[in-house]
């Protein structure tokens, strides 16, 4: 496994980040609690010691299996990193949108970060998780109803009181991360990337290299779309996100497929799935630094934590982005 150092900061964290969103459940057409739970400790094995979460991931549940799943490892030795800021419990703030839990009930989602509840969600993930501090400690969305600096002053609160080590955001955009800066030292700004989305190329990555800010890239095999498994006709889950989302449609999951093809004698050369192959071109990007993936179950688990031993040459990398800059998907 490969570490590499976030921000300016002392942590490091594995290239490789185990994603816990799937493992709570939540809008992934449900999950099995053991499997999860064995899914992240066999990616610590492989020398995964990064874990992302966060309290909406299944409403708790996400960080629950987080804490089952790290007790009784070196607590120095995980990097615990979840979020504050998306509230099913409190009608306040930006509504994101309608949603269920995992039991089918109807719930609404708030984009809030004041004060007050920081605080809350802080203690509340603590007790979750198991443990007496977060390493990473990130908004999860922007809250336009809350000035960035009562939201970060906030969170540079709690790293004075050693609940929290250091401060991140998520999906913030150049503009919102120059604000935060004033106000608590951040160390990253996580940011849906991957090889059909790259939007954040023009902006946020040039400004995260030239402020020393770690990039942490969410759903790089685009949940899913960039494994080679997912076949036109393929059929969802009850419950699961992607079935609405343009990626998936047919002709786009024919594009896709006819893509990787082309990719796939290189990633037999290597010895390698078509998924490590994406990951390893991922984390090779100017300015990002990990990748965070997701896993149902072990096996899952142990195939993206192998990706970090792949090694590309940098004709590889430019012949990968070659034939994806030929990839045009229909929105």
């Amino acid at each position: 496994m490969e570490y590499r150092q976030l921000g300016q900061s002392d942590l490091k964290a594995s290239v490789v980040t185990f994603g816990a969103w799937a493992a709570g459940g939540w809008m992934w057409g449900g999950t099995e609690r053991k499997d999860a739970v064995r899914a992240i400790r066999a990616s610590y094995d492989e020398g995964v010691t990064s874990i992302d979460t966060a309290p909406i991931y299944g409403q708790g549940t996400s960080e629950e299996i987080t804490g089952e799943a790290i007790k009784g490892l070196p607590r120095d030795k995980v990097q615990i990193m979840t979020k504050f800021g998306m509230r099913w419990d409190l009608a306040k703030g930006d509504f994101g949108f309608h949603s269920q839990d995992n039991q089918g009930r109807d719930i609404d989602i708030y984009k809030y970060a004041g004060k007050a509840s920081i605080i809350r969600e802080c203690e509340d993930s603590l007790r979750r998780l198991g443990t007496d501090y977060i390493d990473l400690y990130q908004i999860h969305w922007p809250d336009s109803t809350t000035p960035i600096a009562e939201s970060m002053d906030t969170v540079a609160e709690l790293i004075k009181q050693g609940k929290v080590r250091y401060a991140g955001v998520c999906n913030y955009n150049a503009e919102q991360l120059e604000e935060a800066r004033k106000y608590v030292p951040l160390v990253s700004d996580q940011v849906p990337y991957s090889m059909v989305k790259r939007g954040i190329e023009e902006k946020e990555v040039p400004y995260c290299i030239e402020n020393g800010l770690s990039i942490l890239a969410y759903s790089p095999l685009e949940r899913g779309l960039l494994t080679g498994k997912m076949k036109p006709g393929h059929q969802f889950a009850p419950g699961d996100h992607r079935a609405g989302i343009y990626f998936y449609r047919e002709e786009n999951l024919k594009r896709t497929n006819a893509f990787l093809e082309k990719l796939y004698p290189l990633a037999l050369d290597k010895n390698a799935s078509l998924s490590q192959l994406v990951i390893r071109w991922t984390i090779e990007q100017p300015g990002i630094t990990i990748a965070l993936v997701g896993a149902r179950n072990a096996e899952q688990a142990v195939q993206n934590a192998k990706a970090a031993n792949i090694l590309l040459t940098p004709e590889e990398i430019s012949f990968i982005s070659a034939e994806l800059d030929k990839l045009v998907l229909e929105k």
